[in-house]
């Protein structure tokens, strides 16, 4: 064992991290020493095609797929890139009601419409699952006996750049820390004991989704496709747009689906893996197994998936960058795919596909583009028009609440929205075709009931 491994390791035994999670990263801690750049060529892959579709699966007779089915959303995520330092799932985004209360509400309504336990357990981080179980004591009916509302993810150190050991940051320990990429939910699975009440419940199948997806709702009709395809793993893709040229996509490899993300295309693929005319379809990071499966193969390599390594290059302080450089260690969740054979997808549209990761979206979600259905699904009303803030004066969530204080505009008769420099916007605003305005002085004040459109705003 190197010196940096072994300082690594006896790190993560001295905060208490399970010797499964040791194990994981030490595997993936000899990929990076051996300098394995992770690449999945373009000469190696055949694009996916011949993907069923949800719109052509009949609807399901009952919920009884779905009975058998528990939902685990990943809620780890603090939202640093726009400014959170809590929780993204408690960020309002329909009135005063959170991700949080979507996901639980949708999960409620499923319940009583078909009769079921539906069993909802989030995965949350060292940083997010205070926060979030106390959001949920407003839901005392969400527990289900015999499973926890929350399993914990791991955390693994990050690691100096320069030599492969633990970073020492004094100015904040905490940032020493890492977690270990969405991936990390199949050891957190195993580790928590969730798998074992899964199978103990009569659980069959798991639907994984990001809580931060609000087009991720219980589905009777997706679960009885996976139920009835006998597949050990499904994955959600939805048609790439060239706002997607850069994600993540499935592809096929010696018969067997691989998801191929941006960090894992050479150099000399970058064209070819951006082409969404061959790689039509990208991973929501909406997934489906079965318990057994995932218990075959966890036993099979001693808790150990051999997942694809992805190394991420950032500062230890991601708001200084002259602090050292470190590598984070990660894994994908949607990359499991590889790791079970016969594994298959699901062609979706984007109505299961609604993250929110910036506030270009926020703005989006909260507009009247879209409304909440009987069964709390987020329902566009008409085509999505495209929006585009400055980033300097909105990226941060504190920025654009302070902007959108009186209500973000009508959006309804819009195609486009690009805000540059700094605006506040009053009340009952209504954008109409491409709007646009740009500023490069002081803030500018956009009145109450003005109107949008391609030459600025105007009072009516």
């Amino acid at each position: 064992m190197s010196y940096g491994l072994e300082q690594a390791v006896e790190k993560m035994r001295s905060a208490g991290v399970h010797d499964t999670a040791i194990a994981v990263f030490t595997r993936l801690y000899a990929l990076v020493e051996s300098n394995e750049d992770g690449y999945i060529h373009e000469s190696e892959v055949t694009p996916l095609v011949d993907v069923p579709s949800l719109g052509d699966l009949p609807k399901a007779s009952d919920g009884s797929a779905l009975g058998r089915t528990a939902l685990v959303r990943l809620n780890g995520g603090l939202g640093t890139s726009m400014g959170m330092t809590q929780a993204k799932s408690l960020l309002p985004v329909r009135g005063d009601k959170t991700f949080l209360d979507t996901i639980v509400n949708q999960v409620l309504d499923a319940r009583t419409r078909y009769g079921i336990e539906l069993p909802l357990i989030f995965m949350n981080s060292f940083r997010t699952e205070e926060d979030t179980l106390r959001a949920l004591a407003a839901y005392p009916e969400l527990a289900v006996p015999g499973f926890p509302l929350s399993m914990l993810q791991n955390q693994e150190p990050k690691l100096r750049a320069d030599d492969l050991t633990p970073v020492q940051w004094p100015q904040d320990p905490s940032l020493e820390w890492c977690p270990p990429g969405h991936g990390d939910v199949y050891t957190v699975l195993q580790t928590s004991g969730v798998l074992d009440a899964l199978e103990a419940h009569g659980i069959e199948y798991i639907n994984i989704a990001n809580a931060d997806n609000l087009g991720a709702y219980p589905s009777a009709d997706v679960a009885q496709w996976f139920a009835q395809s006998d597949a050990p793993f499904a994955v959600e893709v939805a048609e790439r747009t060239p706002a997607d040229r850069k994600g993540g996509h499935v592809v096929v490899r010696d018969g067997q689906l691989v998801l191929r993300e941006t960090a894992q295309t050479a150099p000399q693929d970058v064209e070819a893996a951006a082409d969404i005319s061959r790689h039509r379809y990208f991973n929501t990071n909406t997934l489906w197994l079965r318990v057994s499966a995932l218990r075959e193969a966890l036993g099979a390599t001693q808790g150990v998936l051999e997942l694809p390594l992805i190394k991420n290059l950032k500062t230890v302080d991601p708001t200084d960058s002259t602090s050292p450089e470190v590598i984070q260690i990660e894994v994908a969740m949607g990359a499991a795919v590889q790791v079970f054979p016969g594994a298959t997808a699901l062609h979706v549209d984007r109505s299961r596909f609604l993250p929110v990761k910036t506030t270009d979206d926020l703005l989006l979600v909260r507009s009247d583009v879209y409304e909440l259905d009987e069964m709390f699904r987020l329902r566009a009303r008409g085509p999505e028009p495209l929006i585009t803030l400055d980033p300097q004066h909105y990226k941060f969530v504190g920025d654009f609440e302070a902007a959108f204080s009186e209500g973000v505009p009508s959006l309804n008769g819009a195609t486009s929205l690009t805000v540059s420099g700094p605006h506040s916007f009053g009340a009952n605003v209504r954008v109409e075709g491409e709007g646009r305005l740009t500023n490069d002085g002081d803030a500018i004040t956009v009145p109450d009931g003005a109107v949008i459109d391609s030459d600025g705003f105007h009072t009516v």
